[in-house]
């Protein structure tokens, strides 16, 4: 059967599409390569859990979508992820599709020990470089919630706009009026 199967750095988007339609594992595409990602802890899914209610009880008053991980998020012609969280504040937005969204305006990853570059460096690239307005990452060893937000001054790029530690009140210029205890991250349920 793997014979069957491209090459690592030869999958194409519809082959990965294909892949992940009936799998129950977690696997993003980049730039034909697939990576399989490390199934998420009980810790990582409280985060989660916090971070989705947090956002669908603010957010879906207002007519607005938010989601988790599975599902996908094209970000090129060969690139998809599948953050954690992801929200779209239209939603007539034209990136809101069934089977995969082609951006958001916010995502959030929490940290795999196992693969923490990964959330830090590479998807932080890839998130800026697709237009997505706001990356949070949720560190939990360290307890630290970071957002950021597009560099008007760099295209494609992110600059920091706070790093948030336990006792403080994550805020976010994209949603003013969101107040997060980043407490209430690492401690609720």
């Amino acid at each position: 059967m793997a014979d069957l199967l491209p090459a690592q750095g030869e999958w194409t988007a519809d082959d990965y599409l294909w892949l992940t339609r009936d799998t129950r594992r977690l696997i993003e595409l980049a730039d034909g390569w697939i990576e399989e990602l490390p199934m998420p802890t009980d810790t990582h899914q409280r985060i989660i859990g916090y971070l989705y209610r947090t956002f669908f009880e603010m957010l879906t008053p207002r007519g607005s979508l938010v989601r988790f991980s599975g599902l996908k998020v094209r970000l090129a012609e060969q690139r998809f992820r599948e953050p954690d969280v992801l929200v779209l504040l239209d939603p007539h937005d034209v990136r809101h599709g069934e089977a995969y969204w082609t951006g958001a305006d916010l995502v959030v990853e929490v940290i795999s020990p196992s693969n923490a570059d990964h959330d830090r460096v590479t998807k932080r690239v890839e998130y800026a470089e697709a237009g997505i307005a706001e990356y949070w990452i949720v560190d939990p060893p360290s307890e630290t919630v970071t957002v950021f937000v597009l560099d008007a001054d760099a295209a494609g790029s992110y600059r920091e706009y706070g790093r948030y530690a336990t006792g403080a009140v994550l805020t976010s210029p994209l949603l003013p009026d969101l107040m997060v205890p980043v407490e209430g991250v690492f401690t609720a349920f």
